[in-house]
């Protein structure tokens, strides 16, 4: 019972109440997700099960892609509809101006993580300080926005303007600070009033499972456990013969081809199973493999 999980999270839940859920599902199973899902967001929550939570260190750096909605004519305190809003009237949207602040918003830009976010600062959570009414300084983080789509301009029921953008982006990016940042300088104040993750590296919303399709499943959950090399497959690969795999298991280094790449890279056994994720140095003219984490037999 070692891979992961493409857990489509509902709205209301934290990506703990997700742990917690699937560890009735799942006893006595090591788990852990990849990233943090906000309680109001749904969409793609990987989830690390059994031996793949050690190797959680080893996925890369994922780009993410969601669906939003950015309601103008209003800020919040949390920036996304769950917070206390004020509300302010929208005057002439002007829809040229805001496929300029789309435009501007893409690429590199740097951006400060809002206040109720999971963000440490000095060994606190921000959000806790947040809900004790303490505002602190944070520094600016440079993230890429790779695009920001305008996919159409409706009305709420107070017949407020809601934007919905499909937004593709690297990891540590906050979907509602986007929004509240467009909107102020659009002038009309913004906040984010929904949001879907649709991918999260190589994992889709189309091939994710809901914790109410497991729960009903549970006999056969195992047939929704992904590979635990399935997010790793940017690392370079080396199969091993019997004796050198039996090293490698025992905790052993080895020597491999000059050829084989230098860094960490996934290693396998004759029959393209995952027996270990090493770190390839070259000593001397030699490449020697040293294994980081040994995957069970």
């Amino acid at each position: 019972m070692d891979g992961f999980l493409n857990i489509n999270k509902a709205p209301g839940l934290t990506s703990f109440d997700v742990i917690r859920r699937l560890k009735k599902i799942i006893p006595k199973t090591k788990l852990g997700h990849l990233g943090t899902l906000d309680p109001m967001a749904e969409g793609v929550l990987p989830v690390a099960v059994g031996f793949a939570t050690r190797v959680i260190e080893y996925v890369a750096d994922t780009d993410k892609v969601y669906l939003a909605d950015m309601t103008l004519g209003g800020v919040s305190d949390t920036q996304d509809a769950w917070g206390r809003i004020e509300y302010q009237p929208v005057i002439d949207l002007d829809q040229t101006r805001l496929l300029m602040l789309l435009a501007k918003y893409t690429g590199t830009i740097s951006q400060i993580p809002p206040m109720y976010s999971a963000v440490h600062h000095h060994g606190e959570r921000l959000y806790a300080l947040a809900r004790q009414g303490i505002t602190v300084e944070r520094a600016a983080r440079q993230i890429v926005v790779h695009y920001l789509n305008l996919l159409g301009i409706n009305q709420d029921e107070a017949c407020g303007p809601v934007v919905s953008l499909e937004i593709g982006c690297s990891q540590g990016s906050y979907i509602r600070t986007l929004c509240h940042d467009i909107g102020a300088e659009l002038g009309t104040g913004a906040y984010m009033s929904a949001l879907t993750r649709t991918r999260a590296g190589a994992f889709t919303i189309d091939q994710a499972t809901s914790l109410e399709q497991l729960d009903n499943h549970r006999n056969n959950w195992t047939t929704c456990l992904y590979p635990v090399d399935f997010p790793l497959q940017q690392l370079p690969q080396v199969v091993l013969d019997e004796g050198q795999q039996s090293r490698i298991r025992n905790g052993n280094q080895v020597a491999v081809s000059s050829g084989t790449p230098t860094g960490v890279i996934r290693v396998y056994d004759q029959d393209h199973n995952l027996a270990a994720i090493a770190r390839c140095d070259r000593r001397q003219g030699t490449n020697w493999l040293q294994p980081l984490k040994v995957a069970p037999k």
